[in-house]
C-alpha cells in the first residue's frame, strides 16, 4: 500500500471534523479545505496530520536533506486499539504495522511527535478536538492536559482580558473551562403553563424545596421544586379586591410568605398591599397596606416585615414612613405592639422611596471580586479618603457613580458633602430669600414649585436628624450589620438613587413606643447613611447570598444631561447596565455587566428582577431573553429564550445550576446545566456485536 493509497483512505473516510497541519517555516496560518480539514503553515520541517473518524495520516518531509526525504504514518484508531503503518516514499513500502488492540508495542514502535511539537499543534485547535486528540494515545492525553494549553483554550474560548487571573477556589484552568462550559443552567428541561396572564416574579425558599410565583392573573403559586417541578398551592387574592400579585418573599425559617401586590380601592385608586399567608396551612395571617405599591415590601426577621407610607406635603414634596409590623397577632398578646414606626424620610422633586430591602451583612464569606485591576489602588486610596472625611462630617455619603473617573467621583462626592444631596438648581437658599423680603430688597421671581423646593429645602437642613458619625465609618470589624436598602431620588421623580441606612438592634422589633426611639421637636426627619448615584434609571436589584454585593440594574442617562424640571426626567438608553456594588466599602467594585435590553420610555419603565448565586448572576430583559453572566469573570455565559419579556429570574439557593424564568408569554421556564441533564438521562444498554460474540466462543 503507498502514499497515494493512504491519502485514498484517509480522503474516502473524512466525513466530518478532519485536521490538516502543515509547517513550512514561518508563521503559523489556517485555513479550510473542501474536506473541512484545518492547514497550518511553518517550520523548516513540515509535518502533516489528518484525522478522519479513528483514522490519521502524519507527514513529516525533511527538505535540508538532498533528496528531501518524506515519510508517512497511517494510524488507524479504533476503540479496541491501535493499527499503525508508516511508509517512505523512496521504498513505497510499509515500514511496520501493528495489530490492533497490541497497544503497549504500537506505543513502543510509534514514530512519536515530540511533546513540544504536538501541543504547538494543540495550541491551535478548538477545545472539542484537544479532548478527542486526547484519547489517541497516552502520549497525546498527557499533552492534552496541559495547563499552558488550557490557559490559553481558556482566554481566547471566553474572550477574557490576560490580566484577569483564574478564579481563586480554581484548581486547574482544564477544571475552570469545564465549570464555565458545563455548569451553566442553560438547558430547557420543563416548561410551567399554570399562569393565566404575565408571569412577574419568582422567589426560592431558603431551604430550596419549593418556590412561589406572582402573576397578572391576581394568584401567588407555591411548588415543589422536586427532579419533576409540580404545583403545590395556588391561592387568588382577588376577593380582596387586588389587581394583581407583584412579589413574593419566604422568611429566614421557610414557615412564612410575604405576598406583595396591587390593591385597587375606591374610584379605582390603586396602592399596594402585603399578605402573610402560612406555609403549614396556607392560611392567610395578616394584610398590611403598602404605599406605593412598588415598596414591594420585604421580611426584616421570621416574624417582622417592612411595610411603606407616602405623604405628601406639597405638589413635589412628600414624606416617606417605613413600618414594622408583626407578622400575626399572638392572642395570648394583645397588648403588644404590632406595628411601630422605623424610619421617616424627606423626598423631593416628586421622587419616593421603593423596592425595599435588607442586607444582613453578619458574614462577609465571599472572596473579593477584584475585576478592575488596574483600578484597585485609585480605589483604595479613594476609600481612605471617604473613611478619613468620615471622621468629621455626619451627612450621608454620596458616591457618584456616573463619573469617567474616580478622581471626578470622589470630587463630586467631596463637594456634596460639604452642602446638600438635592438638587443643585436651588439657587439661593430660603434664608437668603426671607432676609432679603424683610430688609426690602427686591426679591428674585420665584415660581411656586420653586419656592416648594427651597421650602422643602430648609426644612431637609433644620429639622433633619443627624446621622451618627460612627455608623458611617467603614469598619473592618465584622460586628453583625443590618442595612435597609431602597430606592430613591433628588433630581426627579424616576428612582436614580439608592438610599442605605443601617437598622440597629432596638429597631428590630414592635415592642416599645409606638412610634420609636423618642426625637426632639427639630427632628422630623431620619437621615441617611449613604447615598449612591446611578445617573439612570434603576430597574432592577439583587443581593449576592452572602448579602456583601448589591447588583442594580439600570437604564442610563446621557451623559452631562442637566434636569431641568422633576416631572420631565432625562431619556434613557435602551441597553441595560448592571452595577456592582460592595456593602463591605460601600463602593463600586467594578465595570457594568452588559447585554440585556429595554425599550419602554422612561415614563413607562418597569422592574426587570435579577438574581445572584455563589458564581453567577443572571437578569431577565425586554429583549425576550434572560442572561447569565459569571460573577468573576465578568462576561455573560447564556442567553435564554422565550416568547415574550423575561420580568425574573431566581437561582436555587441550593444548587446554582437550576435556574427559572418567568415571562410575559404566561410561562416560567426551568433550566439545568448540560452536566445536570447528562447525569440525569438514563444510559442506553450497548448491544453486543455479534462478531466479538462468536470470536470470545470459539476462543472458549
Amino acid at each position: 500500500m503507498g502514499l497515494p493509497l493512504a491519502e485514498a483512505m484517509i480522503r474516502e473516510q473524512a466525513e466530518r471534523r478532519s485536521i490538516d497541519f502543515n509547517r513550512r517555516g514561518g508563521a503559523l496560518t489556517c485555513w479550510y479545505d473542501c474536506f473541512g480539514f484545518k492547514k497550518f503553515g511553518n517550520l523548516q520541517r513540515s509535518s502533516r496530520l489528518q484525522s478522519a473518524r479513528g483514522m490519521l495520516l502524519v507527514e513529516d518531509t525533511d527538505s535540508h536533506v538532498t533528496p528531501p526525504s518524506r515519510r508517512v504514518a497511517l494510524w488507524n484508531l479504533p476503540l479496541g486499539g491501535v493499527r499503525h503503518a508508516a511508509f517512505d516514499e523512496q521504498s513505497d513500502e510499509p515500514a511496520w504495522q501493528g495489530r490492533a488492540g497490541d497497544n503497549e508495542t504500537m506505543e513502543r514502535r510509534l514514530p512519536a511527535l515530540p511533546d513540544s511539537l504536538l501541543l504547538e499543534i494543540f495550541m491551535h485547535l478548538e477545545h472539542e478536538d484537544v479532548l478527542s486528540a486526547s484519547l489517541v494515545c497516552r502520549q497525546w492525553h498527557a499533552v492534552s492536559r496541559d495547563e499552558f494549553l488550557w490557559r490559553q483554550l481558556f482566554y481566547g474560548y471566553y474572550r477574557i482580558s490576560r490580566a484577569v487571573p483564574r478564579h481563586p477556589a480554581a484548581t486547574s484552568w482544564l477544571e475552570e473551562f469545564k465549570r464555565l462550559y458545563d455548569t451553566i443552567p442553560c438547558v430547557e428541561v420543563q416548561t410551567l403553563k399554570e399562569h393565566h396572564d404575565q408571569v412577574l416574579h419568582l422567589s426560592f425558599s431558603h431551604s430550596g424545596h419549593f418556590f412561589a410565583s406572582c402573576s397578572k392573573d391576581c394568584t401567588v403559586k407555591v411548588w415543589n421544586n422536586d427532579p419533576e417541578i409540580s404545583l403545590l398551592h395556588s391561592s387568588s387574592m382577588r376577593r380582596f379586591n387586588w389587581g394583581y400579585t407583584q412579589f413574593s418573599q419566604f422568611n429566614a425559617d421557610d414557615t412564612l410568605l410575604l405576598v406583595s401586590g396591587v390593591y385597587i380601592g375606591p374610584q379605582q385608586a390603586s396602592s399596594g398591599e402585603i399578605a402573610v399567608i402560612s406555609l403549614d396551612d396556607f392560611t392567610l395571617l395578616s394584610r398590611v397596606r403598602n404605599k406605593p405599591y412598588d415598596v414591594f415590601g420585604c421580611w426584616l426577621n421570621e416574624t417582622h416585615l417592612i411595610s411603606g407610607k407616602l405623604h405628601w406635603i406639597g405638589n413635589m414634596t412628600s414624606c416617606s414612613v417605613l413600618w414594622l409590623n408583626k407578622a400575626f397577632q399572638d392572642v395570648e398578646s394583645e397588648n403588644v405592639n404590632v406595628v411601630k414606626r422605623l424610619f421617616k424620610f424627606q423626598n423631593l422633586n416628586a421622587s419616593t422611596i421603593r423596592t425595599v430591602m435588607v442586607a444582613d451583612c453578619r458574614r462577609h464569606d465571599s472572596p473579593d471580586l477584584i475585576l478592575n485591576y488596574e483600578e484597585q489602588r485609585a480605589a483604595a486610596e479613594v476609600a481612605a479618603a471617604l473613611t478619613r472625611t468620615s471622621q468629621t462630617c455626619s451627612v450621608p455619603h454620596v458616591f457618584d457613580l456616573g463619573s469617567d473617573s474616580e478622581d471626578e467621583a470622589a470630587s463630586g462626592s467631596e463637594g456634596r458633602k460639604s452642602t446638600d444631596v438635592g438638587n443643585p438648581n436651588l439657587g439661593p437658599g430660603l434664608e437668603e430669600l426671607l432676609d432679603d423680603i424683610y430688609q426690602g430688597r427686591h426679591p428674585p421671581v420665584i415660581n411656586e414649585h420653586l419656592l416648594e423646593a427651597k421650602v422643602a429645602e430648609y426644612l431637609g437642613k433644620t429639622r433633619t436628624r443627624p446621622a451618627e458619625p460612627e455608623l458611617l465609618i467603614p469598619s473592618e470589624v465584622q460586628e453583625p450589620k443590618k442595612y435597609l436598602i431602597f430606592t430613591m431620588g433628588s433630581l426627579t421623580y424616576s428612582p436614580h438613587q439608592i438610599g442605605i441606612k443601617r437598622i440597629l438592634p432596638d429597631q428590630m422589633t414592635t415592642s416599645g413606643p409606638v412610634l420609636g426611639k423618642e426625637r426632639s421637636t427639630e427632628e422630623f426627619f431620619d437621615s441617611l447613611d449613604h447615598v449612591i448615584d446611578i445617573h439612570g434609571h434603576i430597574i432592577g436589584m439583587g443581593l449576592s447570598p452572602d448579602h456583601r454585593y448589591l447588583y442594580v440594574n439600570s437604564r442610563a442617562w446621557p451623559t452631562g444631561y442637566v434636569i431641568s424640571d422633576p416631572m420631565s426626567p432625562p431619556p434613557i438608553a435602551e441597553e441595560i447596565d448592571m452595577h456592582v456594588l460592595d456593602l463591605k466599602t460601600m463602593q463600586e467594585e467594578r465595570q457594568c455587566l452588559r447585554a440585556h435590553r429595554a425599550y419602554t420610555p422612561n415614563d413607562e419603565c418597569f422592574f426587570i428582577f435579577l438574581d445572584v448565586s455563589r458564581d453567577f448572576v443572571a437578569s431577565g430583559a425586554e429583549d425576550k431573553h434572560g442572561y447569565i453572566w459569571d460573577r468573576h469573570y465578568n462576561i455573560c455565559l447564556a442567553k435564554l429564550q422565550h416568547d415574550d419579556v423575561v420580568n425574573s429570574v431566581a437561582f436555587s439557593p441550593m444548587d446554582q445550576e437550576l435556574l427559572l424564568t418567568a415571562s410575559d408569554d404566561y410561562t416560567i421556564k426551568v433550566w439545568r446545566s448540560p452536566r445536570v441533564v447528562r447525569i440525569a438521562q438514563p444510559r442506553r444498554p450497548q448491544p453486543r456485536k455479534l462478531l466479538f460474540s462468536w470470536l470470545m466462543n470459539v476462543k472458549q
